[in-house]
Formats: C-alpha cells, sequence, structure tokens
C-alpha cells in the first residue's frame, strides 16, 4: 500500500529481473532539433550503452517531483562519472507533460524524458501498477534499473518510498 496513492492492485505476475534483456518498445522523446515529439525504439536507443533508468508514477505528483526525480538531476554529473553513457527517466505520461516536467526540473542535458503514454512499457516489463481507485489510471511503478547494452544488472523496485529507485541508491550500485 503506498501512502501517497492509497490503495494499489497488483498487476503483473512475472516482472523483469536482473540478467534479462528490456523488452523491445517504442516510446516518445523530445527531439530539440526539430523542437518536437520523436518516437525511439528502447532497443535501438539503449543498444551499446550503459544506461541509469527510472520510473515514476507520474509527471507532477508530489514525491516524484519534490524529491525522486530531484535526485538523479543532483547526482547526474557523479553518475556519469561511473562511466554511464545516459540516463533516463520513464513515466506513464504524454511527452508533452514530460517535456513540462523537465522544464521544472531544469533536468534537460541532464536526463532524458521518455514517455510511455499507454503503459506500453510499464506493462512489457511486468512493472505497471493499477492505480484506477485513486483516478490516475494506470502507471508504472516506481523503479530504478541499471543496463549494460540492454541487460538489467540492477533492478530496484519501490512500493511507497523510494529507497531502491533514488539517485542515492543507483550512484551505490554503480
Amino acid at each position: 500500500i503506498n501512502a501517497e496513492y492509497g490503495d494499489q492492485k497488483p498487476m503483473a505476475t512475472g516482472s523483469i529481473k536482473v540478467g534479462d534483456t528490456i523488452p523491445s518498445v517504442d516510446l516518445a522523446a523530445w527531439d530539440y532539433t526539430e523542437d518536437k515529439p520523436t518516437k525511439v525504439n528502447t532497443t535501438e536507443f539503449f543498444k551499446g550503452k550503459k544506461v541509469v533508468l527510472f520510473s515514476i508514477p507520474g509527471a507532477f505528483t508530489p514525491l516524484c517531483t519534490a524529491t525522486h526525480c530531484p535526485s538523479f538531476v543532483k547526482l547526474a554529473q557523479k553518475i556519469k562519472e561511473k562511466k554511464v553513457d545516459l540516463i533516463a527517466m520513464t513515466a506513464v505520461n504524454d511527452i508533452f507533460v514530460l517535456k513540462a516536467f523537465e522544464d521544472f526540473q531544469h533536468s534537460k542535458g541532464h536526463i532524458t524524458m521518455l514517455g510511455d503514454g499507454s503503459a506500453a512499457f510499464a506493462k512489457a516489463l511486468g512493472l505497471e501498477l493499477d492505480l484506477v481507485g485513486a483516478g490516475l489510471g494506470i502507471r508504472g511503478k516506481r523503479y530504478a534499473m541499471i543496463l549494460d547494452n540492454l541487460v538489467v544488472t540492477y533492478l530496484g523496485v519501490d512500493e511507497g518510498n523510494y529507497e531502491k529507485s533514488s539517485g542515492e541508491a543507483v550512484l551505490a550500485q554503480l
């Protein structure tokens, strides 16, 4: 049970784990050259890279806005010093909301925002979260993972806090 969102219904029985390869799913990103949304495929985007990927249940929600995302903004340089090529954040929001969230967080250049508007990536990972009862629909769980050429080397999934998925927790795993 998550105090921030109330009762949650469990969704998937099998979720991604350390040693698994992430699924190939199309997400939305912001193309700064063209100043418009663009489609990116997780396999193509993350292949050959060391990636820190974290997920928030929703942009502009209390814990995500005040603490979780800022932990990665604050530690972005230290994380990248550990030979990380990319820090990315995903949420079940459209890319326009995530672009506004990026502006609000002052995270441009530190974190790449990836919109999972219909929760396809969250579902493919087995990390979706049913918040229909709270009026928020299907979301992604709060998690962080480290990927090395598409393979999960660390996965921290949180229920109601952000201890395993914080920037500090990820930095400690690098």
